[in-house]
């Protein structure tokens, strides 16, 4: 049986301080707390450490030999702690960051820069897919999530909201016209997903009231590929304000039925396994999210 760190300390106390006494004042301790102590690292070791007599206590060669392993082994762990604590001070180390290509290119990468900098040890590593990831089989330690989690493994963060809105190109109404009324829509080329069908579901209402799911005639696996369509003009699509900020600002892209539209919005939040332990670089970026994102790409 190995020994514990609490019996080398003892030991190494009872050494420094020449008694049993002595040693537990120093570790506050009870002197019979530090006799338990010293017997049971004796006992696992099969020898004697220490000759007790009425005057002193004396090492036995053996204590002798395992009393400076035992100073190496709590140097170490001094020398162990330090370090973390100066880690906390300079967080380092690697942080794995996953995303959708259109949250990771128009939200999270234009402030990259600002959180490298006041993190210059965090070295971040970052990961796109458009499905949802196994987090810990790709060995994530952060992912963005957007809209409603099934996942009950996940602890979520929620970082913020981002309405949702129909948008066309110009140059796509010049030549067919801007739609009036849902029913204008059968006219246009409409634009969705291909993998992830919750998303065809327009904030619209049909003609019997209900939200309108369409059927796109051009689809795609991801909205940034969906973005640069509409900027083509092959069709109008419903998209999330945080995909479309600079294109709308810039007037690339104009809004689709505003007064028609329901006010519908994607949840935003970062997410991670509920049974992992979360470092210190992960907390640190979650706290920036949070701080950056809100009023310039989502709303609160």
């Amino acid at each position: 049986m190995k020994s514990t760190l609490e019996e080398q300390l003892a030991f190494v106390a009872v050494v420094d301080r020449g008694s049993i006494t002595a040693a537990a004042e120093g570790l506050d301790m009870t002197v019979s707390g530090v006799s338990r102590a010293l017997n049971r690292l004796e006992r696992k070791l099969g020898t004697t450490l220490l000759r007790r007599t009425t005057r002193r206590l004396e090492l036995t060669e053996e204590g002798e030999t395992f009393l400076g392993h035992v100073r190496s082994i709590l140097a170490a762990v001094d020398s162990a702690e330090e370090a973390i604590a100066h880690h906390q001070d300079r967080p380092q180390g690697r942080l794995r960051i996953n995303a959708a290509p259109s949250f990771m290119q128009f939200v999270l990468v234009p402030v990259i820069g600002e959180f490298r900098q006041r993190y210059p040890g965090i070295a971040l590593e970052l990961d796109t897919h458009d499905r949802f990831v196994d987090l810990l089989e790709q060995r994530v330690d952060l992912a963005i999530r957007i809209g409603e989690l099934e996942d009950s493994s996940l602890h979520a963060r929620p970082l913020g909201n981002s309405p949702l809105r129909l948008l066309a190109s110009p140059e796509s109404l010049t030549r067919r016209g801007v739609p009036r009324s849902v029913d204008d829509l059968a006219h246009h080329s409409l634009l969705g997903f291909s993998q992830l069908d919750h998303l065809n579901r327009w904030p619209l209402l049909d003609g019997r009231g209900e939200p309108l799911h369409v059927r796109p005639t051009l689809s795609a696996s991801s909205g940034t590929t969906l973005l640069e369509l509409v900027m083509a003009g092959e069709g109008i699509a419903c998209l999330a304000d945080y995909v479309t900020i600079a294109p709308r600002r810039q007037g690339h892209l104009v809004d689709i039925l505003p007064d028609q539209t329901q006010f519908q919005t994607q949840r935003i939040n970062v997410v991670y396994y509920r049974q992992t332990a979360l470092s210190q670089r992960a907390r640190l970026f979650m706290d920036f999210l949070a701080e950056r994102l809100p009023g310039r790409y989502v709303s609160a």
